[in-house]
């Protein structure tokens, strides 16, 4: 019998309140009136009789009866969590604790089919691509079109002031009219990003489904004006729908900010393309993990406990990020053979410390195996620490020391950053040669080269240079990825 609970992502004491919205959720994502995919509307008529079902109290105690003890379902995703301390201490002063969570596939499940793609490339076409930029795109957007699977489909939109549908979605895939169309691509006008991002999102949802991994690529060497607001918008309407949304920026002149934050919204990142000979590899990286992808959708409902405040949240891996602190918040994928993991700093007020344990978070996470035709059960989050009377010796687990030593390295250029815009040049140059001593005792040679550059360009010039300061900000991101990792 079907799992009328997870079907609907919840869990089975949840309120009639949860259970609306849920069914609401739901609904407004699969209706056929919105959603022509197919197969959508059969999973639209399961929605409507488990909410049916569970919104009558005593149709709900009769269904539950049927069901196997919750303790007995094996979830397959497993966590592990690590801590900065082994417990808190009784004090009358704020603590800081960090925990570490990572979320990986469960061994057993045996060999996971790759699932099949649904991805569309969003490409600039604006006059600011012209030369080097745009041949190479077309160079890469080639390869990955012989590369493709049988069953992945493929879309492009470019875009400039207006955007195009260059090669529709399709299931049925003639690579060499797709060659032909990305041959013609010539660049002509501004940079307005809503227009190809609404053309992409509407491309993946013609032939979205649970049992595909739904993408878009956006790619842009230029900054957007007048349509940042619409721009979120969609983002977040694309993550509703359960589509993902990857960033990637050629050069200096495009913004970071803007596209990390676009791609936030669905749960990933943008990356820094600093040369255009690059695009093909990074093209390749993305495409390569997104066929990897065991889990996505990943969503995490938090709730903290009074006197606790969750203060920082960045994602280790798949894609590095400083997350913003929203609830809940949009966590991307889980790859097959990496798992995915999230930094957590708390500060725990006096008043936390009373009792024999701090619960700092509780929540849910909710996530889509794209290779299981049934929807998954949300798996229950807990973090919590024992308070004693005195602080314990045992040190924390080298995982999480190596991943708060390069977290600080990218705080620090944060907190650099910060300080320039607000006109603390010499603190931020300080900040900036202080960074560059610390990558020095990594190893990083290359990169501390570059922030002492900028340390002195702003004693200078009281500013950064955009290479300068994109380089500094996504090389130590790439610091918190795992080895070999560093493109994403």
């Amino acid at each position: 019998m079907q799992d009328y609970y997870t079907l609907l992502g919840i869990f089975r004491d949840a309120t009639q309140e949860e259970i609306k919205r849920a069914y609401f959720e739901a609904a407004q994502r699969l209706h056929p009136d919105k959603n022509e995919a197919p197969g959508e509307t059969e999973i639209f008529l399961d929605v409507q009789q488990a909410y049916d079902t569970l919104s009558h109290p005593d149709k709900r105690a009769e269904y539950d009866l049927t069901l196997m003890p919750e303790d007995e379902t094996v979830s397959p995703i497993v966590q592990r969590t690590f801590y900065s301390r082994q417990s808190l201490v009784r004090l009358n002063e704020t603590q800081l604790i960090y925990a570490l969570l990572e979320w990986k596939p469960r061994q057993n499940k045996g060999e996971v089919i790759s699932p099949p793609l649904n991805i569309c490339l969003v490409l600039d076409n604006s006059t600011s691509m012209k030369g080097q930029n745009t041949e190479m795109v077309k160079a890469a957007a080639i390869h990955l079109i012989r590369s493709l699977r049988q069953q992945d489909i493929l879309s492009v939109v470019t875009f400039s002031d207006r955007a195009q549908v260059l090669i529709p979605a399709s299931l049925q895939l003639d690579r060499r009219r797709m060659e032909t169309k990305i041959r013609m691509i010539l660049p002509s006008g501004g940079t307005e990003i809503f227009q190809g991002l609404q053309a992409g999102i509407a491309e993946v949802r013609k032939n979205f489904s649970v049992e595909r991994v739904n993408h878009v690529i956006l790619l842009t060497d230029g900054d957007t004006y007048g349509d940042e607001e619409e721009s979120m918008l969609a983002a977040e309407e694309s993550a509703n729908y359960g589509i993902g949304i990857s960033g990637l920026g050629i050069g200096k002149d495009w913004n970071d900010d803007f596209l990390d934050e676009l791609a936030s919204k669905a749960g990933s990142s943008s990356s820094y393309i600093a040369h255009p000979q690059e695009i093909q590899a990074f093209l390749e990286e993305k495409f390569k993990q997104l066929a990897k992808v065991f889990a996505e959708n990943l969503e995490l409902k938090v709730e903290t406990s009074p006197h606790i405040e969750l203060s920082y949240i960045f994602r280790l891996q798949p894609n590095a990020a400083h997350l913003p602190l929203e609830n809940p918040l949009q966590l991307g994928i889980i790859l097959r053979d990496q798992p995915l993991s999230l930094l957590f700093e708390f500060t725990v007020s006096p008043s936390a410390v009373i009792d024999d344990v701090a619960n700092l978070l509780r929540g849910s996470l909710k996530f889509e195996i794209p290779s299981q035709a049934l929807p998954s059960q949300p798996m229950r989050i807990r973090v919590f620490r024992e308070v004693t009377e005195i602080a314990s010796l045992e040190p924390p687990s080298p995982t999480l020391v190596h991943a708060l030593a390069n977290l600080n390295l990218f705080r620090m250029q944060e907190r650099a950053q910060e300080e320039v815009s607000e006109g603390k040049y010499n603190e931020a140059s300080r900040r900036l040669q202080h960074l560059a001593t610390h990558l020095l005792s990594h190893g990083e040679r290359s990169m501390a080269k570059t922030v002492l550059l900028e340390a002195e360009n702003l004693q200078k010039q009281q500013s950064f240079s955009e290479e300068g300061r994109k380089n500094i900000k996504y090389g130590t991101r790439a610091l918190l990825l795992p080895a070999g990792k560093g493109k994403n």
